[in-house]
């Protein structure tokens, strides 16, 4: 692959990529530095989140601007603050051994004199939200009129949020003979009229297939009842116990009540939404980003700028509106080069939705059941056995020994063990033992995609996951390659932090258990079993097949809202036990 040393890139830039510990660029940088550098030209670079884009414009803006002058010569429009002050600390690490370079941030939220007095220090670069921009230029506190270089970060999720008045009257106190770069996910109309007014014949480039998701993120839908939407995701939360996400819904409404839902029963999550404060904004970020929240519910303009690379997940509680910001939603996971995972949850009458997004982020999705009961009992158990293994034993313990051991004199080995991992597999044993089948009854159609029925299917527990290196990809590789499946004969892959499951039809049963009976891997042993637990299906792809026309963007809207609790129990089997240290109130 191309090193950074080939991009043309100037020494004191390859010395901040050298401490940053970048050691290849991303495809988007690869293809969009040497274009930058070489020509005084105007661009259009169509690339999902997370894939390094900042980085792209940001070392050829920092290596043409001229140091010597104190002009404003660079400005970078965003959507959000938390996306304009991530560039702006960013572009300060890339400028580090540039010392006479300067970056300032303008946003809403913060003191206008302040930043307009930074600015008049001498800002070579200034990133901004349009709003703000705006009203500085209203106010005469910046002057664009001479900037080299103007930046469009995040296009279309500026033009989603309703900045385009607000991007035109910019750029049109900007001279014409600037050079504009335009990055975007999705390329919809209101990006095309931006790039044809204000841009001179720019060069194109696209990571992967316009319009597409990334390709490290996997797609999956779950086919409930309206009214089973929450109990729903809570069981997708007890069968990730280290999921680290963004759940999204429609309205700060919505968002609200589920966020409060979620830590009355025993999970650590908090809410994003336009009703927060911004003081309550930064502690929900902040303690999202420090993982003390798992579950960060979110509207898609509170969560618009959120840039945090280890999301394991995106639930869509709700599908949006339009189907751009489905793509913007999964683009939060699979980061960096990592994998990560999109779940929708939907009724019977939002199958359609899949099959138009399907269509525009070209990838298939994977139909879902939502686990059983049963099926949670025993990835908990397992996660509840790996966690007594790695836990470090505090010496202090040693102190209180003989007294323990007088507590538990008279009780053998095995007997021990059980009382110990049924202290808590008993808590979620009680609430899921009688609980319902969630999983909404379809059609056989869900078959035509080349899916096998759930009861052809057998699931199998392996002592390998992501503490090994495996994600949902490589694993599927793994497996499919020492036991020589075809591509398709690996699926409903589970990674889990030191375990994982997957399924395969029947057939495959006796090659994969011959397969893995005293396998090695380094020299460790890699033992595969059936679950106790099997949970079958999983397989079929898409949705169901779309009857009558309609637009690409827009789809009518849910009204169907979760008021119903599992049967039987209505709080969570997590209630009191994984609460967030801080107060309810100090997330809202």
């Amino acid at each position: 692959m191309t090193k950074f040393e080939a991009l043309g890139l100037q020494k004191s830039l390859l010395d901040a990529v050298a401490d940053m510990g970048f050691e290849n660029p991303s495809e988007v940088q690869e293809k969009a530095i040497p274009i930058l550098l070489e020509d005084e030209t105007d661009l259009v670079a169509l690339a999902q989140t997370g894939t390094g884009k900042t980085a792209a414009f940001g070392f050829p803006l920092i290596q043409k601007i001229d140091r010597e002058s104190r002009t404003t010569q660079g400005l970078i429009l965003s959507p959000t603050r938390e996306l304009c002050l991530q560039i702006t600390n960013e572009l300060q690490h890339y400028s580090k051994y540039e010392k006479s370079i300067n970056v300032v941030a303008i946003y809403g939220g913060a003191s206008i004199t302040e930043q307009a007095r930074q600015i008049k220090r001498g800002a070579q670069i200034v990133v901004a939200t349009p709003g703000r921009m705006k009203d500085m230029i209203g106010r005469r506190l910046v002057d664009i009129s001479k900037i080299d270089y103007c930046v469009l970060d995040e296009a279309d999720e500026m033009l989603n949020m309703g900045f385009f008045e607000d991007i035109k009257d910019i750029l049109s106190n900007t001279p014409d003979e600037k050079s504009t770069w335009l990055f975007s996910a999705t390329m919809p109309k209101e990006v095309s009229l931006i790039a044809k007014k204000f841009m001179h014949s720019p060069q194109e480039i696209t990571v992967g297939a316009k319009n597409s998701g990334a390709t490290t993120v996997q797609h999956e839908y779950y086919v409930v009842g309206g009214r089973d939407r929450y109990p729903a995701l809570k069981r997708l939360a007890d069968t990730n116990p280290d999921i680290f996400s963004v759940v999204f819904c429609r309205t700060k409404r919505d968002t609200q009540k589920v966020a409060e839902k979620l830590i009355e029963d025993g999970y650590n999550a908090g809410a994003l939404h336009g009703d927060l404060s911004q003081n309550q904004r930064d502690l929900v970020m902040n303690a999202f980003r420090k993982k003390q929240i798992q579950m960060l519910v979110a509207t898609d303009v509170a969560a618009r700028g959120i840039d945090v690379d280890d999301i394991t997940h995106v639930i869509n509680y709700q599908l949006p509106d339009e189907i751009e910001t489905y793509t913007h939603r999964s683009g939060r996971t699979g980061r960096a080069g990592k994998s990560g995972i999109s779940m929708v949850i939907v009724t019977r009458s939002e199958l359609r939705k899949i099959k138009a997004i399907e269509k525009k982020i070209k990838q298939d999705f994977l139909a879902r059941n939502i686990p059983t009961g049963m099926e949670i009992c025993e990835i908990q158990l397992y996660h509840l056995a790996n966690k007594i293994k790695d836990t470090k034993i505090n010496p202090e313990v040693d102190n209180y020994l003989p007294a323990i051991n007088d507590v538990l004199e008279g009780i053998d080995r095995e007997e021990l063990i059980k009382k110990i991992v049924s202290v808590e597999f008993t808590r979620f044993y009680n609430y899921y033992n009688k609980s319902k089948d969630l999983n909404s009854a379809t059609s056989d159609r869900g078959n035509e995609r080349g899916g096998a029925p759930s009861n052809g299917a057998v699931r199998y527990f392996i002592n390998v996951g992501e503490k090994d290196g495996y994600d949902w990809m490589s694993l599927k590789d793994f497996v499919r390659d020492t036991v020589g499946l075809g591509k398709e004969d690996v699926f409903k892959v589970d990674v889990k932090d030191s375990f994982s499951f997957f399924n395969t039809d029947a057939e495959a049963t006796e090659q994969i258990l011959a397969t893995f009976k005293d396998f090695k891997v380094d020299g460790r042993f890699v033992n595969v079993e059936i679950s106790k637990s099997p949970g079958g299906g999983g397989r079929r792809r898409g949705g169901f097949k779309d009857k009558g026309k309609r637009k690409d963007r827009s789809w009518d809207n849910d009204r169907g809202r979760s008021k119903r609790r599992e049967k039987g129990n209505s709080s969570s089997p997590n209630s009191g036990k994984r609460r967030s240290k801080k107060r309810k109130g100090d997330f809202f």
